[in-house]
């Protein structure tokens, strides 16, 4: 599949207020800084669609980007660190609760991960929400460009034997980098199987 259009349709804090959920749409969620807006413009091929930042906590709201006039491609806030006061991170937290759980159209959830550090509780915790929720979702480690093929081999191999010790078996991923553009072809064509799979009336 190509991304022929992109654009950008909206911004909110409640999901009651995002587009009329008669679309496919996947959502795009990692730890703050672990670098969704470059992925979403790496994978649109569009350099400015979304907001890039080294300051993190940029995103905080629910992003809408409509992509090829027929899917949405959704940013989320990134959860972990930012410099945001406890209330807004509360905030936060339940706006995207009440997103995973009560969006009719979504699809799936692409969890953004930096292949360069050790598993994270917080990463951990998430993807066991989303399990217990039953919100599929696909792994997508990222910034993989900053390490040699060995170590990223080991880094993914240490990441599985930890996510083994309570998943039956390893969650779907693809290795990526907003750098080199890997995994992005690898990403289009499983967002396309799951829409030619999917019946939104």
């Amino acid at each position: 599949m190509q991304i022929k259009k992109a654009e950008y349709i909206s911004s909110h804090t409640n999901y009651l207020k995002c587009p009329t959920p008669n679309k496919p749409e996947f959502a795009l969620i990692g730890r703050s800084n672990v670098g969704k807006s470059s992925l979403i413009n790496c994978l649109t091929q569009r350099s400015k669609l979304a907001k890039t930042s080294q300051k993190p906590g940029k995103t905080q709201t629910i992003n809408h980007y409509l992509i090829n006039d027929n899917w949405y491609l959704v940013d989320l806030p990134g959860y972990g660190w930012a410099q945001t006061s406890k209330q807004n991170r509360f905030q936060w937290g339940q706006m995207l609760r009440d997103y995973f759980i009560q969006r009719s159209n979504l699809l799936g959830v692409f969890v953004l991960i930096d292949a360069r550090i050790k598993a994270q509780e917080i990463d951990l915790d998430f993807m066991r929400f989303l399990g217990e929720s039953q919100v599929p979702f696909v792994m997508l480690f990222t910034k993989t460009d900053k390490l040699t093929p060995n170590k990223l081999a080991s880094s993914l191999a240490e990441y599985e034997k930890v996510m083994l010790e309570e998943w039956e078996e390893m969650p779907m991923y693809f290795v990526t980098s907003a750098i080199t553009g890997a995994g992005m072809e690898d990403i289009l064509r499983f967002i396309h199987k799951i829409n030619q799979e999917a019946k939104l009336s």
